[in-house]
């Protein structure tokens, strides 16, 4: 655990949710799989030539840009569309729409979060209230995190993606606290750890992704393990 800075006292921890507290990578690629492998089984879609749905939700994400603050909409409205295209009635765009979106839905739950994080976070939770703040669109009540935190704050129904400091401000006012209060704890410097910065919070980089950022602030801490949090009981 490295400090870069030194923080006020406590009352609230964040969480970002995907990468944090579970390796996300294999259950999107697990659910973007069931979403293609229903596509794959109506034949207009099937005929399309290339990687239709990429096509598709660049399109959407171009032209609608303020969808991408909301990923359930964005691949809601992308699947729509894509489905428009082809030759279906409007019953079955709908119909397939639901049941294409359904199917990424259900397998991207399938998600268990280790005894170890969950005996962490229980441990944590004795002395601070536990929210989290994510820019993703998974369904904490359908694994083993229901019941976790007192409120999650999702993108989109409740504001602006990370960084932008809409998620943020909105637990500072349900919950009545400062934004010094709140510590936001996550894997990515450009959506964590600078929306924490922005809105005036503290944050915690959990470093073990490998991966370069565009962000160049620092956050208040620096940890390479998830269990690192531990010191915070």
């Amino acid at each position: 655990m490295r400090f870069n800075r030194a923080i006020s006292p406590i009352k609230v921890l964040s969480f970002d949710l995907d990468d944090t507290l579970y390796n996300n990578h294999p259950i999107i690629l697990g659910a973007i799989g069931a979403m293609q492998t229903y596509l794959q089984s109506i034949p207009q879609w099937a005929a399309q030539e290339g990687d239709y749905w990429l096509a598709c939700r660049q399109y959407i994400g171009n032209t609608q840009p303020h969808l991408q603050s909301d990923v359930t909409q964005w691949r809601k409205v992308a699947l729509e569309y894509g489905l428009s295209q082809l030759d279906l009635t409007q019953e079955e765009i709908e119909r397939h729409t639901q049941l294409a979106y359904q199917a990424f839905a259900d397998a991207r739950s399938q998600i268990t979060v280790a005894t170890s994080v969950l005996t962490l976070l229980d441990k944590l939770a004795q002395k601070y209230t536990l929210i989290a703040i994510t820019n993703g669109n998974v369904e904490v009540d359908k694994f083993n995190l229901s019941g976790v935190f007192e409120r999650v704050y999702l993108a989109g129904p409740d504001g602006q993606a990370k960084p932008a400091e809409d998620l943020f401000r909105r637990a500072c006012q349900d919950l009545n606290v400062q934004p010094q209060q709140i510590l936001h704890i996550g894997d990515s410097l450009d959506t964590d750890v600078q929306g924490a910065n922005l809105a005036g919070c503290h944050s915690i980089w959990l470093n073990n992704q490998g991966v370069n950022y565009k962000y160049q602030g620092l956050a208040d801490i620096e940890i390479c393990d998830i269990h690192q949090l531990s010191t915070l009981c």
